[in-house]
């Protein structure tokens, strides 16, 4: 029997996307398939580069065609990705961004930052293009944690109007108000100030085309997280927390927030940071210091995907302090950690691109 294109397709028809749980050829995943003979080949395009399970759809593939095709079959397949978005809207901010990702936490102390920015360059690892916002306007953390304190973002022109250009730096782009104040003083500003500060570095720098925009978001639940739904389509929100309960009781009222119905965007999942302490002499073991698995009961108590687990190691404090973050060290168990992250927060949104509303931002009418 002769191999067409059509036996291919028909046996990729029976091979699901272990997220979305519908077949590869329905979703529209394969492309350029080719026959020569036994030869065939074709690519799989994924929702995101950062896919976790590339390694077991690839297998899935190969198994049918074997079963269903031919078992000599000489089968070559490019793994290849699309990041999809959902916005449908139609604001002028961030409109080359296809996904907007808010890492938000609802108290301070919990490496929220620290988070946000291992987390984008994680993203960026895989490939994806990804821009990285330092929201928190108060105490702007971003600039020391790239090196870039004393740095300046120049502007350019471009369509009658002056635009910053974000520094890039390990791959990412990113912009912090930090760059545009004086690192030693205090910012004294009322509520209004500082949300228009917020909206320049989305409306005034160009940003160009993004994959991801991660938005280091200021703790707790105020203007500032209001100023961010209202202007800016976010497609989910990631919540950071530690494992004791001073912490898990505002995470709580974090998941609360963006969840009540006049707000209503999606929770991502929860990430637990400082999980365990894991000294450097001493790395397989793990010591419960602020308790164990808080982050994990919940996000199962609250039905939301528990993203990782990050230990608290030493490594974490020095490559902050140094301007290189951890995830760049391809031997930290820590960047394993940050690169799991990455890949199940990119699977999150390609799963909420799938089966939830477009994105949009919120109308708060009360």
């Amino acid at each position: 029997m002769s191999i067409t294109n059509e036996h291919v397709i028909n046996a990729l028809r029976t091979v699901n996307d272990p997220d979305l749980h519908r077949d590869l050829v329905t979703l529209n995943m394969i492309e350029d398939v080719k026959v020569d003979g036994k030869k065939i080949s074709f690519k799989v395009v994924l929702t995101t580069p950062a896919c976790p399970l590339k390694d077991k759809i690839k297998q899935d593939c190969i198994n049918a065609i074997q079963q269903l095709v031919d078992p000599w079959a000489e089968i070559n397949i490019e793994m290849t990705s699309r990041v999809t978005t959902r916005r449908a809207d139609k604001q002028p901010l961030l409109q080359g961004v296809k996904n907007i990702i808010a890492v938000a936490s609802g108290k301070g102390g919990v490496g929220k930052s620290t988070v946000a920015a291992n987390l984008a360059v994680a993203l960026g690892r895989t490939g994806a293009k990804v821009g990285l916002i330092d929201a928190d306007i108060y105490g702007p953390s971003v600039p020391l944690m790239f090196n870039e304190v004393n740095t300046k973002p120049h502007a350019i022109e471009k369509n009658g109007k002056t635009l910053v250009v974000p520094i890039e730096k390990h791959g990412i782009k990113i912009l912090s108000v930090g760059f545009f104040v004086d690192p030693a003083k205090a910012l004294v500003w009322r509520g209004p100030m500082a949300s228009n500060a917020l909206t320049q570095l989305f409306s005034e720098a160009d940003w160009g085309e993004l994959d991801y925009m991660v938005i280091d978001m200021p703790p707790g639940t105020g203007d500032i997280h209001l100023t961010i739904v209202q202007q800016l389509p976010v497609t989910g929100v990631c919540i950071v927390t530690t494992p004791q309960e001073v912490a898990l009781a505002d995470a709580r009222k974090a998941i609360g927030m963006f969840t009540q119905d006049s707000i209503n965007v999606p929770i991502l999942g929860l990430i637990e940071n400082m999980a365990w302490f894991t000294p450097a002499e001493l790395p397989e073991n793990k010591y419960f210091i602020f308790g164990k698995d808080g982050g994990k009961k919940l996000a199962e108590t609250h039905n939301i995907p528990l993203l990782g687990q990050i230990p608290l190691v030493q490594g974490i404090c020095e490559s902050g302090d140094s301007g290189n973050p951890i995830a760049l060290d391809f031997s930290s168990p820590v960047s394993a950690a940050f690169s799991e992250l990455a890949e199940k927060t990119a699977q999150q949104v390609a799963i909420r691109n799938a089966t939830l509303e477009a994105t949009k931002i919120v109308e708060i009418t009360k």
